[in-house]
């Protein structure tokens, strides 16, 4: 027997799964960490105490159960894969060093004025062409002229910007490799046409030396050294994969891999990755590759969700409660409300919003609290706030002429029967539910054995994958909740400018 490993690093927890050939699960561990925001609009993970802690913990957790289940040697996991949080950046110096803590993915907004230079400096119209989307929290490329801008001596410093899962095959194999899915969204230096750095855009963010090579997630990249099998408990040798980014892992772990097949994660933010048959730009999301060549991918997210969610379960946790019998009972309470939260509507842009609105000054709110409110009610609104925006985003891709054809719905939020039910009914869609889910961590397994060559095509992962059921809309909640959603849309616009100028007096 043979065997690969998969390795994921959440916003708040890291997983790990060992598989055979046939995609049994031999292993699985967790570990969980925490997000730090150092001030308003930053969002951070020290790469080596939480990034690589994980990964060499979680590895020598996955080998010791493996050994006690299954009775292998760590000599035979032929490859392993790894994804992480994305994008996120991480300068290391020439002996590898990260300089700095990572900068995270689209819910870290510091950028703002760097995104404005590059846009005076390129022209949004340029920018578009080729990267296929505009600037928005969620460009790395804007995030490394910040550290230019801002930390001069950590700039120059660095040997290499790499991403999340980049910094973490470099950890194992000293290679400076990204994968192209992950490439696409340091933008503006990524060209989405000729698949590699542009060097017109380098001469605005960063010398393209400091650019690490670009690779395909499934594409062995290097091997596992001496020194990180000490630290890891694998085979000094073992291949390594060049990985991704967990959003697009989670969509292979749950057989979203065919055209029209859309994924939404329910994480600390939502994500969407929806599989398109060819390249395109758009105002609204994030075009990229996919994993593998010759497919492409529609991506999106909003910047909180289960984050808002674990925000208000910690502020209402009762003496003595911990966090899960906090969203138990938060839960219980939120289902005696009713659907549209009693006249309860609430904005969830507490961490600026990513797509469609592109909006890093956006505001949280509930509106129309009156006295008889409860606290079952402010969760309920939460949950519909954050179902709201998942129809928002849903309703722009098919203006653009991609609508989704099956949605498939996976994440920690997953958990939360009450707030499926309620995307549901809100988008008027069935969500296909996995009757396993490893997370992305199972994906990265997949990717694995795909680069090894124990498959041919990345729909294979359909072998590996069961679903049980096909959650509904209810059609008296989604009435309901049509009125409800109108209002929503019309809050923003009506309230847009306001949080425009709430964000500018909180700075002074």
């Amino acid at each position: 027997m043979s065997y690969v490993m998969g390795i994921d690093i959440g916003t708040y927890e890291s997983k790990g799964v060992l598989v055979d050939r046939e995609g049994r699960r031999v292993a699985y561990q967790s570990l969980p960490h925490s997000l730090e925001i150092p001030q308003h609009g930053w969002a951070e993970h020290d790469a080596e105490k939480t990034w690589w802690h994980a990964v060499k913990t979680l590895s020598k957790a996955l080998i010791a159960e493996g050994q006690k289940t299954a009775g292998f040697q760590a000599s035979l996991i032929e490859a392993v894969g790894i994804s992480t949080i994305g994008p996120a950046v991480v300068p290391i110096d020439h002996n590898g060093n990260a300089l700095r803590k990572a900068i995270l993915y689209g819910i870290d907004t510091r950028a703002s004025k760097e995104i404005d230079e590059l846009n005076q400096k390129i022209g949004p119209a340029e920018i578009l062409r080729k990267g296929g989307h505009y600037l928005s929290s969620q460009s790395a490329g804007a995030k490394i002229l910040w550290i230019r801008n801002q930390e001069p001596r950590v700039y120059d410093q660095t040997a290499c910007f790499l991403s999340g899962n980049g910094y973490l095959v470099y950890k194992l194999t000293k290679e400076r490799v990204i994968d192209a899915y992950t490439a696409c969204a340091f933008s503006p230096l990524f060209d989405l046409q000729k698949l590699d750095w542009d060097d017109e855009r380098c001469v605005y963010v960063t010398e393209r030396e400091k650019l690490p090579r670009i690779a395909w997630s499934h594409e062995i990249v290097g091997c596992v050294t001496p020194e990180a099998a000490e630290a890891t408990g694998l085979s000094a040798g073992t291949k390594v994969i060049a990985g991704t980014a967990d959003a697009m892992s989670e969509s292979i772990s749950v057989g979203a891999v065919n055209e029209g097949d859309m994924m939404i994660m329910y994480g600390s933010s939502t994500f969407f990755i929806q599989v398109i048959a060819s390249q395109t730009q758009t105002e609204k999301f994030w075009p990229s590759v996919h994993a593998v060549p010759n497919l492409h991918t529609l991506t999106g997210g909003t910047s909180t969700a289960g984050s808002i969610t674990r925000w208000f379960v910690d502020q209402w946790l009762q003496p003595g409660e911990s966090r899960d019998e906090g969203y138990t009972r938060l839960t219980r309470l939120a289902e005696q409300s009713k659907p549209g939260a009693n006249g309860l509507i609430m904005l969830p842009y507490f961490s600026g919003e990513r797509t469609p609105i592109h909006h890093l000054q956006a505001r949280g709110t509930w509106f129309g609290l009156t006295l008889k409110h409860t606290t079952g009610d402010l969760y309920r609104a939460i949950l519909e706030g954050i179902g709201y925006s998942i129809r928002h985003n849903i309703e722009e891709m098919r203006l653009a002429g991609f609508p989704p054809r099956k949605l498939v719905a996976i994440g920690g939020g997953t958990k939360n029967r009450l707030w499926l039910q309620a995307v549901s009914s809100i988008c008027c869609e069935g969500q296909y539910i996995p009757k396993v889910t490893y997370g992305a961590a199972y994906g990265d397994a997949f990717l694995a054995a795909l680069g090894l060559g124990w498959y041919d095509r990345l729909e294979e992962i359909e072998s590996w994958v069961e679903y049980t059921e096909v959650l509904l809309p209810q059609s008296k909640e989604a009435e309901i909740y049509e009125k409800y959603y109108r209002l929503y849309r019309e809050i923003y616009e009506q309230t847009k400018g306001s949080m425009d100028a709430l964000s500018s007096i909180s700075k002074d």
